[in-house]
Formats: C-alpha cells, sequence, structure tokens
C-alpha cells in the first residue's frame, strides 16, 4: 500500500509539472492548469498620475496649437509655382525697354478714358433697350388680360415649339469589340500635405 500511495504521490507531482513518468496513467495537464496567478496592480502615487495626466494635456494642446498654425496656411499647388531655374535666369530674362515719351503717355491715359466712357454708353445703351422690350412686353400682356383672361393666361406659358429639341440616343454606350481591358493598379501619385 505504501508503494501504491508513493507512486500516486509522484505521478501527481509530475503531472502537474506536465512531465509523465509513466506511460500508464496517460495523465494530460491542460496549459490552464499551469497558468499563473495574475500579476497584482502596483499602486501609483496619485502625484504621479496627475503629472502623466498634465503632460498628455500640455501634448495636446501643443498639438492642437500646431494644428491650428497650419490651418491658415494653403495648400502649395505645384503647377502654380514658379521653377528655381526661372527664379535664377529672373535677371536675363527680364526686358529693358526705353522709357515712354511724355506724349505716348498721354496718348494711352486718354485712350483708356475713351474706352471706358465707350463701354459705359454700350452698357447704358443695353439696359434702357432691354427697359424697353420689358415695358412694351408687359403694356401688350396688361391689354391681353383686359380683352380675355383666357388669351392672357395661354401667352405667359412657355412656347416649346420656338426650340424643337428631341435627343435620342443609346442609353448606355456599347462595349467595344475585342478590347482588352487594362490590368493593374491605380497608383495615385499626389503628395500627401499634412
Amino acid at each position: 500500500m505504501a508503494l501504491i500511495a508513493a507512486f500516486t504521490k509522484l505521478t501527481l507531482q509530475t503531472s502537474i509539472r506536465n512531465i509523465s513518468c509513466t506511460a500508464i496513467s496517460r495523465i494530460q495537464v491542460t496549459p490552464i492548469l499551469c497558468a499563473e496567478p495574475l500579476k497584482k496592480k502596483k499602486k501609483l502615487d496619485p502625484q504621479i498620475i496627475k503629472q502623466r495626466e498634465d503632460r498628455r494635456k500640455k501634448k495636446l494642446e501643443k498639438q492642437i496649437r500646431r494644428l491650428e498654425k497650419n490651418a491658415r496656411q494653403l495648400k502649395p499647388i505645384e503647377e502654380l509655382e514658379v521653377p528655381l531655374t526661372l527664379l535664377d535666369e529672373k535677371d536675363k530674362r527680364i526686358r529693358k525697354l526705353s522709357p515712354l515719351s511724355e506724349e505716348n503717355l498721354e496718348k494711352r491715359a486718354l485712350l483708356i478714358k475713351q474706352w471706358a466712357k465707350y463701354k459705359h454708353q454700350e452698357k447704358v445703351s443695353d439696359f434702357q433697350t432691354l427697359d424697353r422690350l420689358l415695358q412694351s412686353q408687359n403694356r401688350a400682356l396688361d391689354e391681353l388680360r383686359k380683352e380675355s383672361e383666357e388669351l392672357y393666361q395661354e401667352a405667359i406659358q412657355p412656347d416649346m415649339t420656338l426650340l424643337p429639341i428631341t435627343i435620342k440616343g443609346p442609353v448606355a454606350t456599347p462595349p467595344i469589340k475585342n478590347y482588352v481591358s487594362p490590368d493593374g493598379d491605380y497608383i495615385r501619385e499626389n503628395k500627401k500635405w499634412d
């Protein structure tokens, strides 16, 4: 009996360590049985926790300030940027024109004034013509309304026969015969501005 008790004690001790010394017992231990107890959480000083939170707040505020500062700046458009080679050659590219005489300057100023006056008169005459047309149309419609309400209602309806447009066509584009669609991925090469 003592021998059997010692043997079972030995097999229990070895099976807890996931070691089987006898093939007869075939004891299998799952990893859950071998798990360690959870570590105790360390209690932190409230002062240290407050300092960490303050650091986080300062970091976030700094990032917000940086984002607000950069929000006012517009993203550069590459097509509108002047190449550096042109900036380097600026002195070579500037034309050296002789200064204009007083007569030429006066002629140009008079031409600009005459052109402005002409365009102003043209605009005023266009507005006057439109006003005359609208007034005559309104007078004619008022007279027509006095004569017959039915004719007036027909007159103010839009006339669809003035612009006879009938469009007929395919609803979808027909497929192209023997077209092989290209393989591959679409890669955006735009620069990302953060």
